[in-house]
């Protein structure tokens, strides 16, 4: 097994119980929001639109859109690659096994595929990560040594007693410490992190986790050297990220009030029209308000159940009544 390679520190206890308490206030009110979908892919694109920039890729955050939407971008034919694979890798987050070294080799193979010679395999040579000044910041391990140490260090993850929140951040930072891969280590190491929050909370899956991170690059550049020297001890990094969950899960928070407030404004929008034209059809009220037909019937449909709305005749040739106790109505389905 490996050997201890971080400090426990006193402040992450209350890090950690801050953290809970912002999970438990989010996951209710994430999962009762309609769009929510909608809001969980704007926030994905946004996690690989930072991690890939965190690494150099050029493309703007509506190209990346435009990329993973399928429409023609032009940019440079590497950075669009970049960002199919990793849409496509975070895309298959649900199917991993975070302990598996197996499917650590395919989700880095996602990540890489047509981009690097070795793509889904350990690297076969020395590797040494510079500055931009060219001098060496930190060597990889021994290539020899790689297979061994990944496994290791998935093995105490599965095993340990510290907390996810910990164990997650802890993983990460080794995984940047052995550089097991030619190219794409960032990458795997932010998305490995995510992956294994996401099997303590789903929410996790979702967080802008690696937003904050490009927006604090510097920050985690500095708490990734400072966990390497004098020695090895991942306790600064671990702190920083632990720091950039809870702020990602503000963020996070305040896009779902976002769209709380934004769905209030729709449904009365919605109850206005149907009052001012009671015959008025699912169809026509997604086209008047820029949503799916889909949309609009789950909205209609959880009024009907709740008695907001009542049908009086046919589907084709009927209409609606309000009642008057949809003035008080502020949530949709």
């Amino acid at each position: 097994m490996l050997p201890e390679f971080f400090t426990f520190q006193n402040s992450w206890v209350e890090q950690v119980g801050r953290i809970h308490v912002l999970v438990e206030r989010l996951h209710g009110a994430e999962e009762s929001l309609p769009h929510r979908l909608s809001l969980r892919r704007a926030s994905r694109i946004n996690s690989v639109h930072s991690s890939t920039a965190i690494e150099g890729n050029r493309l703007s955050l509506d190209e990346v859109t435009a990329v993973i939407d399928g429409r023609t971008v032009y940019g440079p034919e590497r950075d669009i690659l970049e960002v199919r694979n990793a849409w496509t890798a975070y895309e298959s987050l649900d199917v991993f096994d975070p302990y598996s070294v197996d499917d650590f080799l395919k989700a880095h193979g996602l990540l890489t595929q047509g981009l690097i010679s070795e793509s889904g395999m350990f690297r076969r040579r020395e590797v040494d990560i510079v500055n931009a000044a060219g001098e060496v910041l930190h060597s990889g391990s021994q290539p020899a040594k790689v297979p061994r140490l990944v496994r290791q260090l998935l093995e105490w993850a599965s095993s340990t007693d510290a907390h996810p929140l910990i164990t997650s951040s802890a993983t990460h930072f080794l995984i940047e410490q052995i550089h097991p891969f030619q190219d794409g280590n960032g990458r795997i190491g932010r998305m490995w992190q995510t992956l294994m929050l996401s099997r303590w909370n789903p929410v996790f899956a979702w967080m802008p986790t690696e937003s904050l991170i490009a927006r604090e690059q510097l920050g985690y550049y500095t708490a990734l050297q400072d966990s390497r020297e004098p020695e090895i001890d991942g306790a600064a990094f671990i702190t920083f990220m632990l720091g950039i969950i809870e702020d990602s899960l503000k963020v996070y928070q305040a896009d779902v009030v976002v769209n709380v407030v934004d769905d209030v404004v729709v449904n009365e929008r919605i109850l206005d029209l149907i009052r001012a034209h009671p015959s008025i059809s699912a169809t026509r009220l997604a086209e008047q308000l820029g949503m799916s037909s889909r949309q609009i019937q789950r909205v209609i449909k959880d009024w009907k159940d709740q008695g907001v709305l009542v049908r009086e005749g046919s589907a084709k040739s009927g209409s609606w009544i309000v009642k008057p106790s949809a003035t008080t109505i502020m949530d949709s389905p």
